[in-house]
């Protein structure tokens, strides 16, 4: 699950943290960052449980409708037509998501009126609205697992309040949504019935090389810092290095560490990656600003062959 998407955003939160000050060795920020890449991972499965919980409030909306049915006998029985989903039963099983529930004790089952308000937001929107007015009360297991793709991607994102829970719960989940929210509806996609309780889930890496390239990244990028900082001023025409926002600086520091240090990572593709970033996470100029200057730091160490990687020509205005 944890991918060099990730791995980026986290290696920069860390390498912010040390300058600031939280951090006294290399070795405690590299603790850090795998403690902050495992709670991602947390956040990933507590997403996926957050559905089950929404489930299980609405089934006993759907108890007490029931009741009052029974009681009154006034107007339809309510329908089983939401709770009754064929996806939600086989992810209420799933034995890696049970698993973590039961070891690491996280659970929604103190955010009960969160719970309540989002399902109430599910209720309301088009979406459900929709579902339920269709004619066909039995579903397929596909369309069952549609509803919950559209559901996550258009009630569960951006809802304020969950927002404002995750952040209550971790300071490592601020910025992490935005990638994990996607983890989980590539997951729902690739559910499938017939893998019962043990459908895959992702992993945590999703293999050494990228445990190790979390790490390589991280200590590359504060041990040389110096070297790399150096090559920052030689391309600041009339501009001094500390007038340069901080994270702009840590952003170029790391990505010509990652230049460096991964001869299989083209330069394009490393470019592109933090200038996305930087996007997101710096100055609103600070994208095209860095992508130039990463371009043009690049390809002056491939002409002196510091760096043995090749770009295109650029193109005539």
């Amino acid at each position: 699950m944890i991918n060099r998407e990730l791995i980026r955003l986290k290696v920069l939160q860390i390498t912010y943290a040390f300058y600031e000050g939280s951090m006294d060795r290399v070795e405690r920020a590299e603790d850090e960052l795998f403690k902050s890449l495992e709670l991602s991972h947390d956040l990933y499965l507590y997403l996926l449980e957050l559905i089950i919980e929404v489930n299980n409030i609405a089934e006993r909306a759907v108890d007490t409708a029931e009741s009052r049915f029974r009681r009154l006998g006034e107007g339809e029985p309510p329908s089983h037509k939401f709770i009754n989903n064929q996806f939600v039963e086989q992810l209420a099983v799933n034995e890696t998501l049970r698993d973590f529930v039961e070891h690491q004790k996280k659970s929604w089952s103190m955010d009960d009126d969160f719970v309540r308000r989002l399902y109430k937001r599910i209720v309301d929107s088009d979406i459900y609205k929709e579902w339920m007015a269709a004619p066909v009360e039995v579903t397929t297991y596909d369309q069952d697992r549609d509803l919950w793709r559209r559901i996550y991607r258009n009630v569960f994102i951006g809802d304020e309040d969950l927002d404002q829970i995750l952040e209550e719960k971790s300071v490592y989940w601020n910025d992490d949504r935005f990638i994990i929210d996607t983890f989980v509806l590539k997951t729902i996609k690739q559910f499938d019935r017939s893998n019962g309780a043990r459908q895959p889930l992702l992993p945590d890496f999703r293999d050494e090389e990228d445990r190790e390239f979390a790490r390589k990244l991280l200590r590359t990028s504060l041990l040389g810092a110096e070297t790399y900082r150096g090559l920052i001023s030689q391309f600041l025409h009339n501009w001094d290095l500390n007038r340069l926002a901080f994270m702009d600086l840590l952003i170029l520091q790391t990505a010509i560490a990652e230049m460096f240090s991964f001869p299989r990572i083209p330069i394009n593709v490393t470019i592109n990656e933090y200038v996305e970033i930087a996007k997101m996470y710096s100055t609103p100029r600070s994208g095209a600003y860095i992508n130039g200057l990463l371009d043009a730091i690049a390809r002056r160490l491939i002409e002196e062959g510091r760096l043995q990687k090749t770009m295109p020509e650029r193109k005539e205005a």
